[in-house]
């Protein structure tokens, strides 16, 4: 054991002696940087991640928790100024379960469990109504906590003492609510709205009259800004719909002609104005069933027919005077002629249709458009070049676009002079367009690429110290071949077989198989001597 511990230190021994300088060098960099490498990556593998377990709880509630962590043997850390605590991240679901069941974290609000863990006779009508007010306060701060954008919220309530004595007016419920919202979120006027009608619920005798919202910033959340539009819609509100409008009808301009001429020899500009007034009205109308003929449905009828047959008199007599006196005259109808009477009366009640609209006209119309169009030419330099009739399409499409998106209501059927008013074709060159420039923009940090390069030259620095080495292994080779080539030695095998060479072959043998029958053989020799 120790011959061959001693010939691997010298063969070791031997090849670091044959190695140059830059070799050893390379040698031990490299042994240094696989060392090294192996440590960054046991260290990173073997880091314990901490991930926070709660977060925004007092610090007297984050000393309990540690407490109890540490009682355990977990490992934590406390960051945030006192009121976040993390604990490794693969403990994370099981510590929350286990404290939870606990009684961790103990935030101190009053909730309706609490009456179902303390029910009890010993309590007060004053004491049960103070936790009465606690746990509603807490139950709307949690639903409010739910809405989007809401981290924390607060609630103060305010209910009128009741009476027992009728005569006496009850007053209305107040409520005061502060919320703790995230950083640069907005809140809709929808959501505000539905804001106060949740609050508005939850509470008896609460109107939205009598409730305050702010946030942290002292903010207020008015409800009334929800209606201080016009036609129900803010000025912002507004805005945004005419922008909205003008970049539909451009893009929708762009891509048709953008796909006709090219997409950066086509420039669109779009200008609307639009009537944001609202209108509700009410029509009662009365129609006939059947229009052709004016005539309803027929609910109820009756005939009366009368004939007489006789000597009637004969109208007759004397008219009065108009300068009479008298107030009525001599006039008699009929005489002694004979004569037929006969008398036909219908009464038909009909039913017809009854319509009653209740109209509320769209918040907003649109009651003019200017279209601006410019177009590049395929041949910048020469506008001439622009195809024969592709101006004149271009501003078809344009009256068709116009013609469709005015409320024709408002403003009535166009003609073809106040189309041309609001659209212009401009056929030139593009003397400010920009040459487009694909900037790429790498993803992949510079250290990164400082690594490769390093591990690059590395890789081929131990090649070409490779190749070296085995060239010059080769070249010693040689020299060693030559070397062996001219010392030539006869070999002992080479000596012709002869008696005595048997013979002493066979002693020789004999000696090594059957050393005491070879002792006593020479002895044998030494006594007849």
């Amino acid at each position: 054991m120790n011959e061959r511990i001693k010939k691997i230190t010298n063969d070791i021994s031997l090849f670091w002696k044959s190695r140059t300088k830059t070799q050893k060098g390379t040698m031990i960099g490299s042994v240094v940087a696989v060392i090294l490498l192996a440590a960054i990556l046991t260290y990173f593998f073997t880091k314990t991640e901490f991930v926070p377990l709660y977060s925004d709880v007092s610090p007297s509630e984050i000393g309990r928790i540690k407490e109890t962590l540490d009682a355990q043997g977990v490992p934590n850390e406390i960051a945030a100024g006192g009121t976040s605590i993390s604990v490794p991240a693969g403990q994370v679901d099981a510590l929350l379960v286990q404290l939870a069941a606990e009684g961790f974290p103990q935030s101190g609000m009053i909730d309706y469990s609490f009456f179902s863990q303390n029910a009890g006779f010993g309590m007060t009508d004053n004491e049960f109504n103070v936790l009465k007010l606690a746990s509603m306060q807490t139950e709307l701060a949690n639903l409010i906590k739910g809405v989007k954008g809401i981290k924390d919220a607060q609630v103060m309530i305010t209910l009128p003492e009741e009476s027992v004595f009728l005569s006496q007016s009850n007053d209305a419920a107040s409520a005061a609510i502060i919320l703790n919202t995230e950083p640069g979120y907005q809140f809709t006027e929808s959501q505000i709205t539905s804001l106060y009608n949740l609050v508005s619920k939850s509470i008896p005798n609460l109107s939205t009259e009598n409730i305050t919202i702010r946030n942290q910033y002292l903010e207020y959340f008015d409800m009334a800004q929800a209606n201080n539009g016009v036609g129900g819609t803010s000025v912002t509100d507004q805005m945004t719909i005419k922008k909205t409008i003008e970049r539909d009808l451009q893009r929708q301009v762009q891509t048709m002609l953008g796909t006709l001429m090219g997409q950066d020899k086509v420039v669109v500009s779009v200008t609307t104005d639009i009537d944001f007034k609202q209108e509700n009205r009410e029509e009662n109308l009365v129609q006939p069933v059947d229009e052709e003929n004016m005539a309803g449905i027929e609910i109820s009828a009756q005939r009366i027919s009368e004939t007489f047959t006789g000597n009637n008199p004969v109208a007759g007599g004397t008219p009065q005077a108009e300068d009479a006196t008298d107030n009525f005259t001599n006039y008699v109808e009929g005489s002694t002629a004979n004569g037929d009477y006969e008398r036909t009366e219908d009464m038909i009640n009909s039913e017809v249709n009854r319509i009653r609209k209740e109209i509320v006209e769209s918040p907003y119309k649109i009651r003019d458009i200017g279209i601006q169009v410019m177009v590049e030419p395929p041949n910048p330099e020469d506008t001439a070049s622009m195809p024969a009739g592709v101006q004149g399409d271009i501003e078809q499409i344009l009256a068709t676009i116009i013609r469709t998106s005015i409320d024709k209501e408002e403003v009535g059927e166009l003609t073809e002079d106040q189309l041309q008013e609001k659209i212009v074709v401009s056929v030139q060159a593009f003397n400010g367009k920009s040459a487009a420039t694909a900037e790429t923009t790498s993803t992949i940090p510079w250290w990164m690429y400082v690594v490769v390069g390093i591990l690059l030259a590395a890789i081929i620095l131990l090649v070409i110290f490779f190749v070296r080495s085995r060239r010059k292994d080769e070249e010693e080779q040689i020299i060693l071949e030559e070397q062996r080539e001219e010392l030539k030695i006869d070999d002992i095998n080479d000596e012709k077989e002869t008696e005595a060479t048997l013979r002493r072959k066979q002693l020789e043998k004999m000696a090594k198989d059957k050393p005491e029958d070879f002792a006593k053989l020479l002895r044998t020799w030494i006594a007849e001597d």
